[in-house]
């Protein structure tokens, strides 16, 4: 065996763990996330950017793949807000990203552990076109990320993708890596001066009020609890979209599908109920 070959067989394959980048506001990311019912730190990553570290998550408990899961969040957060949201996750055998925005198609790519790309071409140039990058200059970057590279592992792939993200202002605290070990990115999310815990709500009563607080503020109008004309529409396609999904997860026991799609689902009760107990003028 080459000494290249060698080093690479050599290195400490990382334990299962994610990221999610939402491209907003702190304030604005904190509202979303507590609907997905699950513990993690919230703290900004540059200009315009957030990451949520999870402090825990189904793969650690054996349920779920963690790209499953990570996948789900990712949707669920998206759907309902008017942000972009990109899952990083890893584990002993891949590495990779899904980049969800509204109720399109999720994107992702896919590395094997040893930095063999596994996934389409395409999949990169959608990527750049969502998120608004250099047609020319990003892409050419990304599309170095899909080519062979015997010095880059699956690690380093991530990277490289979050190095081409810094040109459209995203800043991640150092430390918080993909393939670091989580109580190491929980430790540096926790050292922040302006990280917080984002947990899930006890009921649905006090998820309303909050979303009412935050229609008040006029953050969106097409809010399912904001009053618009486009909140009913809006709140039908949630649960249109969200039975497939939940389906999809019970039929695969998917514990990733199956929270995103009863997420939509009782986020698009909410707004209808909202709606109906709360005519307009």
């Amino acid at each position: 065996m080459s000494t290249e070959a060698t080093s690479r067989a050599g290195r400490t394959s990382p334990a299962p763990g994610g990221l999610l980048l939402c491209r907003a506001a702190p304030d604005s990311v904190a509202l979303a996330a507590r609907l997905l019912r699950e513990r993690m730190l919230l703290t900004r990553a540059g200009r315009g950017w957030s990451v949520l570290v999870p402090e825990g998550g189904p793969w650690l408990r054996g349920e779920d793949p963690v790209d499953r899961v990570m996948t789900g969040w990712a949707t669920a957060l998206a759907v309902g807000a008017p942000w972009p949201v990109l899952a990083l996750w890893w584990d002993a055998d891949r590495g990779g990203y899904t980049l969800a925005s509204g109720f399109r198609r999720p994107v992702g790519y896919v590395w094997l552990t040893n930095g063999t790309p596994a996934g389409e071409d395409e999949a990169m140039r959608t990527f750049a076109a969502r998120l608004g990058l250099d047609p020319v200059l990003d892409v050419q970057s990304l599309d170095r990320l899909t080519a062979p590279d015997p010095v880059a592992d699956a690690r380093a792939r991530l990277r490289g993708l979050l190095a081409v993200l810094t040109r459209v202002g995203l800043d991640l605290p150092a430390g918080l890596a993909p393939g670091e070990p989580a109580d190491r990115l929980r430790e540096v999310a926790r050292d922040r001066p302006d990280a917080r815990p984002v947990e899930g709500e006890d009921g649905p009563d006090t998820v309303r009020g909050e979303l009412e607080a935050v229609a008040a503020r006029r953050l969106t109008p097409w809010l399912p609890w904001s009053g618009d004309p486009k909140a009913r529409a809006l709140a039908l396609a949630q649960m249109a979209t969200g039975l497939p999904l939940a389906a999809w997860g019970l039929r695969h026991r998917s514990g990733g599908w199956l929270t995103a799609g009863t997420l939509l689902l009782a986020h698009g009760a909410l707004g209808l109920s909202y709606d109906l107990t709360h005519p307009r003028d």
